[in-house]
């Protein structure tokens, strides 16, 4: 296998474990957070992307925009969202966090940051800040542009 091809399979293999909704289901559970599950990669997304956009979210999550749309209309019932006009387009909304919404995150992160810190201390600090390093400049540039 080349290395473009042992790149992408390693990308999807992190893609797929950033993704699976069992380890979102036990970061929520271990931060106690009461949430659906299919609602929470929109949350994050939020809390990385304030005042982002319904339609740069569903492009960003890979879901249709009426689909994210319901589902911002579920997180903004729950007091976890809210939708301010745009500035630059009258007919457009921003999305960000409300203080519900930031608390949450901030548990959430917390116990991200302890899974990253077990599963990660073995590695010696310069390969940690390598990773992170290499992966920040791949996606500086990484949108394909065929």
């Amino acid at each position: 296998m080349d290395w473009p091809d042992r790149l992408h399979r390693s990308l999807i293999a992190v893609a797929d474990l950033v993704n699976r909704f069992d380890v979102d289901a036990r970061l929520l559970a271990a931060a106690g957070v009461k949430l659906d599950r299919a609602l929470f990669p929109l949350l994050a997304r939020v809390a990385m992307n304030p005042d982002i956009n319904v339609a740069e979210m569903a492009n960003i999550v890979g879901r249709d925009h009426s689909t994210v749309s319901r589902q911002v209309i579920k997180l903004e019932e729950l007091g976890l969202l809210v939708r301010r006009p745009d500035p630059d387009d009258s007919r457009s909304r921003r999305l960000v966090l409300s203080p519900q919404g930031q608390e949450i995150m901030a548990r959430i992160a917390e116990i991200r940051r302890q899974w990253m810190e077990a599963h990660f201390r073995s590695w010696p600090p310069n390969d940690r800040d390598r990773l992170i390093e290499l992966i920040e400049k791949m996606v500086g540039g990484a949108v394909p542009k065929f």
